[in-house]
């Protein structure tokens, strides 16, 4: 059974067994909230891709590594202090990763066999890229999921526009805007997720998964549906109506506006809440998700990379909001990000549509291929 498992070069970083038909992979940077690393990307799509060829794989579930005395967590996005080093030190891996893992999400999406993510605790970022395309999305009251890419100078990417474009109404603009944390209740309401398995039957259903009789694919999804239950009331406070009569607006300037005429405290608390956000990257999440309706996942994710491509390139560091950004959260800590502009007003509607525009010509784009 060792030609199932091929070479993997993270280092520990990605753990992978096959119990019966079921391949399973383990996201095991618990200390980093399983972050994705640019090896993790590749040890999983070398996985996907050798088991995709292999009829004794009829199935994979992705799950992550708990974290020993703490809450659960599936993965809490990319390495962002990867990130920040790689663009000060000039490192073409930073390129590489978000190009490769782009290419795994599609490959997750359009994978032939079943997929199952268990996206309990944390999945945010990256961990929504490499969940959502999973055929079963398996929540649990623990469940936190986020694109608060916004929050660090960047946009919400791994194919977020596809995915939070699908949202009813609005929603999609609110998450990607704000950043906000949903719990598996809204997630599944709003197409995020598909089952919610109560937290107390999560362990059992792991061993039953990696460890007990999984003879054919349909028993993989039965000895999740087995464990199934109905998810707990949704949140009365993100009304559908309060967040389609704001984020429906057409402009960033027009959405403030709008929770500013609105004396709820809702309202307030996320007027708040966007003036603490990046304003360029606030103007260019908006126009990429609402451009994102109507492209498919492929497409969507080649004008992610092109955006993201602007994120890192077209400013020197020092002027860069998303270097910014991650030192602000994550490096100093000191939550204090200097935004240039620091102004919505002060945004140059020029640099939002450079943003928004390919660097590459359409034959050299890396991400070409992407069917």
């Amino acid at each position: 059974m060792n030609d199932l498992i091929p070479p993997l070069s993270s280092q520990g970083q990605i753990l992978a067994h096959v119990n019966g038909c079921l391949g399973v992979i383990t996201l095991n940077r618990p200390e980093a909230l399983n972050a994705l690393s640019l090896a993790m990307v590749r040890d999983m799509t070398v996985l996907l891709r050798h088991w995709a060829s292999d009829p004794r794989v009829q199935a994979v579930v992705m799950l992550g590594a708990p974290r020993p005395g703490k809450g659960p967590v599936f993965c809490a996005g990319g390495d962002i202090r990867f990130m920040h080093g790689a663009v000060l030190r000039g490192d073409p891996d930073l390129d590489a990763f978000f190009t490769e893992e782009y290419r795994l999400d599609h490959l997750i999406h359009s994978y032939a066999k079943p997929t199952l993510a268990l996206m309990e605790g944390f999945v945010m970022g990256g961990g929504m890229g490499i969940s959502q395309g999973a055929k079963l999305r398996v929540l649990t009251e623990h469940s936190r999921l986020a694109m608060p890419e916004t929050r660090i100078g960047l946009f919400p990417d791994v194919g977020a526009g596809w995915f939070l474009g699908q949202c009813p109404g609005h929603i999609g603009e609110w998450l990607a805007l704000t950043g906000t944390a949903i719990a598996c209740d809204d997630a599944i309401e709003w197409g995020l997720g598909d089952v919610y398995v109560q937290s107390q039957h999560m362990p059992g259903l792991i061993e039953a998964l990696c460890h007990g009789a999984q003879p054919s694919a349909e028993h993989v999804v039965a000895t999740v549906m087995e464990r199934a239950d109905l998810a707990p009331p949704s949140n009365p406070d993100t009304a559908l109506e309060r967040i389609d009569r704001h984020f429906g607006q057409p402009s960033v300037a027009a959405i403030l506006d709008s929770l500013q005429s609105d004396p709820n405290d809702w309202a307030q608390a996320t007027l708040q809440q966007l003036r603490t956000l990046c304003p360029t990257l606030l103007s260019v999440s908006l126009a990429r998700l609402r451009r994102a309706r109507g492209l498919t996942l492929a497409q969507q994710l080649r004008a992610e990379r092109d955006t993201m491509h602007h994120c890192f390139h077209a400013r020197p560091p020092e002027r860069c909001d998303a270097v910014e950004g991650i030192r602000a959260l994550a490096i100093d800590k000191d939550h204090q990000p200097r935004w240039q502009p620091a102004r919505l007003a002060e945004v140059d509607s020029a640099e939002v549509e450079a943003f928004l525009t390919s660097p590459w010509a359409p034959d050299a784009h890396p991400l070409a291929d992407l069917g």
